[in-house]
């Protein structure tokens, strides 16, 4: 992808880049990656220059924007919810933040839409004025603990439970730190957001209201503007579960579901960074998710956080979670475990979504479905190197880091690839460790000579 450089102090408006780098590959399985260093392109100066210039905290930017994409710019199109850009810029009935950032900027909406450094500073610009509408001053702006508040708006949901859910993801990243894909990482410190009357909001998944369809899901309804009341099973035959994704982050989606202008809704939400879940419209009713009027009276409609044309949303804390409703729904409503009847929202007839996209794993999904959800020990063993960890199963993937000779690995499914031979043997076996990262069979221990019984096939 071409980048044509900024410079700092002026308004840059001519990035077009995203945080992957290009694709190397290095083809032995078993050797030290060099180090990712830290990011120092134009995307890293556009938040520092959008930090300076707005007195925003910089990695609370950062955070915000990775909370919401994955600091990703998904080629302009914008989210289920109207929003635009890494930062997610929107422009919907309830929420506008972009053209608050138009005002506030005078950048061309085209500009914030599309270029990662307008966008970013579109962001800054709306964070400082809630910022200066909330009271913070030049002192007070300098402790990240109280943003909550702007950060919270900045969100734009009308449920206190969600707006909490909002702004906790954002500083629960900043707490933890996270390393984008390609980009430099931000180190994680300790946090206490000062939540002024969002202290009092419930908590969804810990104390708040909780689903009586399904025991793990939190309740936050959704408008009844955008769901039809029924007595399913009894009024219409529930013989589907399709599977969707968000486009757009998880709270997002679901304060997304609250606003009577959307008119769609999902009966659940799964959170890509821990499988939590959350009910928005009763199993009885009729979600309006699927764009036929037929299979909405007649499935299930599960979300899935994330966006169909980034694989790291893919978790599979999120698939597992995932096929564990839909393994109880397809329990509950006597629905067949398999591709007929657990469907993409792709494949609803009519439809003109692509979710959930060629990144989804059927596969690995409909074993879980299937009861087969075992997760496989195993010990590393190159014999004195790091054992490098590909994207994918292959030695033509690129490197995304590497485990230590000795390390214990947890394998949650195992794939084909390319063969390689090490202290186990020669193997095409590749084990999926987590989201896109995999290691060569041929160099790990785990006490089955190829495949481990009741660990899926991804």
């Amino acid at each position: 992808m071409t980048v044509r450089t900024a410079h700092r102090g002026r308004l840059l408006l001519s990035l077009t880049t995203a945080l992957a780098g290009p694709v190397v590959a290095v083809s032995p399985a078993a050797a030290t990656p060099a180090g990712t260093p830290a990011s120092s392109g134009p995307l890293a100066a556009a938040f520092d220059t959008a930090a300076a210039r707005y007195d925003v905290p910089r990695d609370l930017l950062v955070a915000l924007g990775y909370a919401e994409s994955r600091l990703d710019m998904h080629g302009g199109a914008a989210s289920a919810a109207g929003g635009y850009g890494l930062m997610h810029l929107a422009s919907n009935p309830r929420l506008r933040t972009l053209d608050e950032a138009a005002t506030l900027t005078r950048l061309s909406q085209v500009a914030l839409r599309t270029e990662p450094a307008g966008n970013v500073l579109g962001a800054a610009a709306v964070l400082r004025s809630y910022a200066d509408q909330a009271g913070l001053t030049a002192a007070t702006r300098d402790d990240v603990n109280g943003w909550y508040a702007p950060v919270a708006r900045y969100g734009g949901a009308s449920d206190p439970s969600v707006a909490r859910l909002y702004a906790d993801t954002v500083y629960d990243l900043l707490r933890a730190g996270f390393t984008p894909a390609g980009g430099e990482a931000v180190v994680g410190r300790p946090v206490e957001p000062r939540r002024g009357g969002l202290k009092r909001a419930a908590v969804l998944g810990g104390f708040g209201a909780l689903s009586t369809d399904y025991g793990p899901a939190a309740w936050a309804p959704a408008s009844t503007s955008n769901y039809t009341v029924a007595s399913r099973p009894g009024s219409h035959p529930v013989t589907r579960v399709v599977i969707h994704m968000t486009q757009g982050s998880y709270a997002g989606s679901i304060s997304w579901f609250q606003n009577p202008a959307a008119k769609v809704s999902a009966h659940y939400t799964f959170r890509s960074s821990d499988g939590a879940v959350t009910q928005s419209v009763r199993e009885k009713d009729i979600a309006h998710h699927a764009g036929n009027w037929t299979y909405n009276t007649q499935s299930i409609g599960i979300e899935h956080e994330g966006y169909v044309d980034n694989p790291a949303w893919f978790t599979d804390a999120m698939y597992r979670a995932s096929a564990a409703l839909t393994r109880a729904l397809t329990t509950r409503y006597d629905i067949p475990r398999d591709r007929a009847h657990i469907i993409g929202h792709v494949e609803v007839p009519g439809a003109t979504h692509t979710d959930p996209g060629p990144n989804w794993n059927w596969t690995y999904y409909l074993q879980l479905v299937n009861g087969i959800t075992g997760i496989g020990p195993g010990t590393v063993n190159t014999e004195s190197a790091n054992l490098n960890v590909r994207s994918g199963p292959g030695s033509s993937y690129p490197v995304v880091g590497s485990v230590a000779d000795g390390a214990t690995v947890a394998i949650y499914c195992q794939a084909v690839g390319s063969t390689v031979t090490g202290p186990y043997g020669t193997t095409a076996i590749w084990n999926r460790i987590g989201t896109n990262r995999y290691v060569s069979d041929a160099y790990v221990l785990t006490g089955h000579d190829g495949y481990i019984p009741n660990v899926p096939r991804c």
